[in-house]
């Protein structure tokens, strides 16, 4: 199994940036892509940026130019830097690992942006 901790959420004001992270423990070998999904108050979960084991990177439209993920395998840590943040950013964000057990889901972190 796979273990993922999130951090980094908060509020901002439209414009600014914040920086995600999240922490896999575990059976961290075994995972081949990572994401970042959200979901926003009456909205389905969505996937926001993905990176594979070999740094291949997506990202959904609506955040593309704007958002960031990366990787530090040393850290077994992966990041979602946002930046030109927007008010219909807000949402409960989530990490998630997908690995040979299956996916693996985080406890999310809240990022709000309002002025």
């Amino acid at each position: 199994q796979v273990q993922l901790v999130e951090s980094g959420g908060g509020l901002v004001q439209p414009g600014g940036s914040l920086r995600l992270s999240c922490a896999a423990s575990g059976s961290i070998f075994s995972i081949n892509v990572m994401g970042w999904y959200r979901q926003a108050p009456g909205k389905e979960r969505e996937l926001v940026a993905a990176i594979t084991a070999g740094d291949y990177t997506n990202y959904a439209d609506s955040v593309k130019g704007r958002f960031t993920i990366s990787r530090d395998n040393a850290k077994n840590t992966v990041y979602l830097q946002m930046n030109s943040l927007k008010p219909e950013d807000t949402a409960v964000y989530y990490c998630n690992a997908d690995s040979l057990n299956g996916p693996s889901w985080g406890q999310g972190t809240q990022v709000t942006v309002s002025s």
